[in-house]
């Protein structure tokens, strides 16, 4: 059974990172639907709290949201499927495309397919917040939501860096996580 999830992992992200564009948050919305909604391997509070694990650790996002969904699914082999899964494709693109630079540098057509392409990932990126916050909001924590509302006007009015930022929000986090457990006695 294992051997069978391991292999459909692998090829779930492998088929996501072929066909994504946009960067991690994509795969990562794309992932919750793969692993959440349609194979209900887990929960999609789980989900996201992975995918905010995912966000605060170094390096890609999909990478990481590939390493985390992938062990809590099937373990270090899963994880290692996963990442592999994630990592093949763009690494097959980019030696392709390395290998032609010179020629893609100046083709206009594929300048507007770029072009077309950030478009579609902009709505992508949209839906994903649109989705994200309306859990954050459905929740009615006000807490969580003057968070998030803090930390859209550090980014975007205030220019504030977005490393300072997450800093902020993984100690409030910590502090929430410890005054909860604090308060139900169950430290």
């Amino acid at each position: 059974m294992e051997k069978g999830i391991i292999r459909k992992l692998f090829l779930s992200t492998f088929y996501l990172s072929a066909f994504t564009f946009g960067g991690g948050y994509v795969i990562i919305t794309l992932m919750k639907k793969k692993f959440v909604d349609e194979y209900h391997w887990m929960e999609e509070q789980e989900m996201l709290d992975l995918t905010a694990l995912a966000q605060s650790a170094p390096g890609a996002i999909a990478v990481n949201g590939s390493l985390i969904v992938g062990f809590r699914i099937a373990g270090i082999r899963g994880a290692l499927a996963a990442v592999a899964g994630t990592v093949l494709p763009p690494f097959f693109v980019l030696s392709v495309v390395s290998m032609f630079y010179a020629a893609f540098r100046d083709n206009k057509m594929v300048s507007l397919v770029l072009e077309g392409m950030q478009a579609g990932v902009a709505a992508v990126i949209a839906d994903v917040v649109i989705d994200l916050g309306a859990k954050i909001a459905g929740e009615k924590n006000v807490v969580s939501l003057l968070i998030m509302a803090g930390a859209f006007l550090c980014a975007y009015v205030f220019h504030i860096n977005v490393i300072i930022i997450i800093l902020v929000c993984v100690g409030i986090g910590t502090i929430r996580g410890l005054w909860n457990m604090r308060k139900d006695g169950t430290e």
